[in-house]
């Protein structure tokens, strides 16, 4: 099939324009119909510089529109849940960035709406369409090292985020962190419990709303495998994203990638080029691979690789991680899952 799909944004702030710039130039499977900001300015300016027609202040302009068949929500976490429900009581297929929600009772809810409404639902896990995290993914599935015993995860920020955004983000482990627990489960399967240590060793404002920035957690599987998540808010040589999936029979690794592969040498030693500095930079394929397998998936009628139960899950585990900080005992998934 070579039809498009319609497609509309709401939300062009960071991640909104970026998911709109990718869909204009990069997708020619989608149509973008409409875009969407309840501050409209942002949205016109994006409008603007990318030749889009049409801009609307209202997302319930867009929901509708019989022509419009899916929407992509890049709006703040909180506003998040309502907009799943609202789209999926108009029958509009959704991509939603991540977290669903903070809070499960309101992931709950935007899922039932989704089922009942029996429309397609992603979540903006990119990292999951990451060409050597994939890779990783498809060795240890093909089973040809062996079951998985031990996984290391290594996630830390070049710099600290707006602490205007660290207050309303759910703290590291619903913002952060979340990426790596939905990382876990794509390489490794089901987690059955969580412990979770950390500190505020970088930015003292940190601790006016019990937030970290420096933090390990270790992981249960169901498989019997055990995991180890460290994330730091602020790496000074850059944003290093590295992960290993080892085996009863070998090793699958993903390590940085840097700006080039040159490595110069002198009598100093050899010096190598830097790490990407930010996650546009190193995770810009993803975006638009995500995006990409969703339409192709609206359009042939498949299933979304990324589901409602995937979003779920990773917020059940930072929940079970705040817990485990809070109480300073591990926590089983089922205390919040059962």
């Amino acid at each position: 099939m070579n039809r498009k799909v319609n497609i509309a944004v709401i939300g062009t702030g960071r991640m909104g324009s970026v998911h709109v710039a990718n869909l204009v130039r990069h997708i020619p499977q989608a149509n973008l119909a409409a875009i969407c900001d309840i501050r409209l300015e942002v949205a016109q300016a994006v409008a603007q510089d990318l030749g889009i027609s049409r801009v609307e202040q209202n997302y319930h302009e867009l929901l509708a529109d019989p022509s419009i068949e899916a929407v992509l929500i890049a709006t703040s976490t909180n506003t998040h849940a309502r907009i799943i429900q609202d789209a999926a009581a108009a029958g509009k297929h959704i991509f939603c960035e991540k977290p669903l929600a903070l809070e499960l009772e309101d992931v709950d809810q935007a899922l039932a709406a989704v089922e009942n409404a029996h429309v397609k639902l992603q979540v903006g896990f990119n990292r999951r369409f990451d060409k050597s995290f994939q890779k990783v993914h498809e060795i240890v599935e093909s089973g040809q090292i062996g079951n998985p015993c031990i996984l290391r995860i290594t996630n830390r920020d070049p710099e600290l985020p707006a602490m205007e955004f660290l207050r309303v983000s759910g703290g590291m482990f619903l913002d952060m962190s979340i990426h790596d627990f939905d990382m876990a489960r794509f390489q490794v399967g089901e987690v059955e419990e969580v412990y979770a240590i950390g500190n505020v060793l970088i930015e003292p404002g940190l601790n006016d709303f019990g937030d970290l920035d420096t933090t390990i957690i270790t992981l249960k599987f169901a498989n019997g495998a055990i995991g180890a998540i460290d994330n730091s808010r602020q790496a000074v040589y850059g944003y290093d994203q590295r992960l290993e999936v080892f085996c009863t029979e070998g090793t699958a690794q993903a390590d940085n990638e840097t700006e080039t592969t040159i490595r110069k040498g002198n009598r100093d030693g050899f010096l190598a080029a830097k790490l990407p500095y930010f996650f546009m930079q190193r995770y810009a394929p993803c975006y638009i691979e995500e995006v990409r397998t969703f339409i192709e998936c609206v359009r042939d009628d498949r299933p979304t690789p990324v589901t409602g139960r995937d979003g779920r899950m990773a917020v059940v585990i930072g929940h079970a991680a705040w817990k485990s900080f809070h109480e300073q005992r591990p926590v089983k998934i089922t205390e919040f899952d059962a």
